[in-house]
């Protein structure tokens, strides 16, 4: 079983860390270049499930709650329509985010700060959540199959 491998173990503690930065830079560097919170999203939820797939989803469960992932997708949308609704509430269309500082840039660079870490932390959520329910229904099916193993090798 791939989670009994040493050097697997040991090579994705070393990444998880630079995976989870990147995913920062991405998403804080996503105003001025490419990227931004899908991208982000999508980097931060592959080292969670790169730990899933190394040491099981139960450890991984264990970083990232399955009841704090159903609370996050919720939020980011929250995050990422509120951001509209205020805009729209200060007198500008619907993400316009002129209206958050003083001057209309400095507003517009806050409101892609807020808009982008509500995509953020809903595409990480939900990709978090896909995962937790197919590799539980993996892992269900693999114990299944040792214990109709074991029940075959008895007789």
């Amino acid at each position: 079983m791939m989670r009994d491998t040493v050097i697997l173990r040991v090579v994705v503690k070393l990444l998880l860390p630079a995976i989870l930065i990147f995913a920062l830079y991405v998403q804080f560097h996503g105003e001025y270049g490419p990227g931004g919170g899908f991208q982000a999203g999508v980097a931060a939820a592959a080292a969670i499930i790169l730990y899933g797939m190394i040491f099981g989803i139960d450890e991984a469960q264990k970083v990232v709650p399955r009841r704090i992932v159903n609370t996050m997708i919720p939020l980011g949308v929250l995050i990422f329509a509120g951001t509209g609704v205020a805009s729209m509430f200060l007198g500008e269309n619907y993400l316009n985010y002129s209206p958050f500082a003083s001057k209309p840039v400095n507003g517009q660079h806050v409101g892609i700060l807020v808009v982008e870490a509500g995509v953020f932390i809903t595409v990480a959520s939900t990709m978090l959540a896909i995962f937790y329910v197919f590799g539980g229904r993996a892992d269900e099916a693999d114990q299944r199959a040792d214990e109709a193993g074991k029940k075959g090798g008895e007789g």
